[in-house]
């Protein structure tokens, strides 16, 4: 059963690590710069900690699947707000016409691989607890 987890939340953590190149290369081509603050936190939060979160869970299913789902998360959340509510050169609907079929569904598919990261982080460690 340890080995379906792993394989799913692998799944979730790898497809959202190609996304966010995905959408990282449209924020490039687009000129959509991030502040400081929010590029520590996309490459902390958003790339890093799930990444770290998948190769933990290998040895510590509960610690490693509550990081992938706390960084998916504040992943959603940033992106989800950036993108789609807050009007500023990050919303998808301001980004320039040549990038917009790229940023919007790259966004769009964020939010799925993000949400698709929490459930399998919270089964993984949810099981885990259950099995100690």
């Amino acid at each position: 059963m340890k080995a379906t987890r792993l394989t799913w939340l692998a799944s979730a953590v790898l497809v959202h690590f190609l996304i966010t190149l995905v959408h990282g290369a449209a924020h490039a081509g687009a000129e959509v710069p991030l502040g400081p603050a929010a590029a520590l936190f996309v490459f902390l939060a958003i790339e890093v900690a799930p990444l770290a979160g998948l190769v933990a869970a290998i040895r510590y299913p509960r610690g490693g699947g509550s990081l992938v789902a706390a960084s998916m998360a504040g992943a959603l959340a940033f992106g989800f707000i950036n993108h789609f509510l807050v009007a500023s050169p990050d919303h998808v609907a301001h980004v320039a016409p040549a990038w917009r079929t790229m940023f919007a569904g790259s966004a769009v598919l964020l939010v799925l691989s993000e949400s698709a990261g929490i459930v399998a982080g919270l089964w993984m460690a949810r099981l885990a607890e259950a099995r100690s």
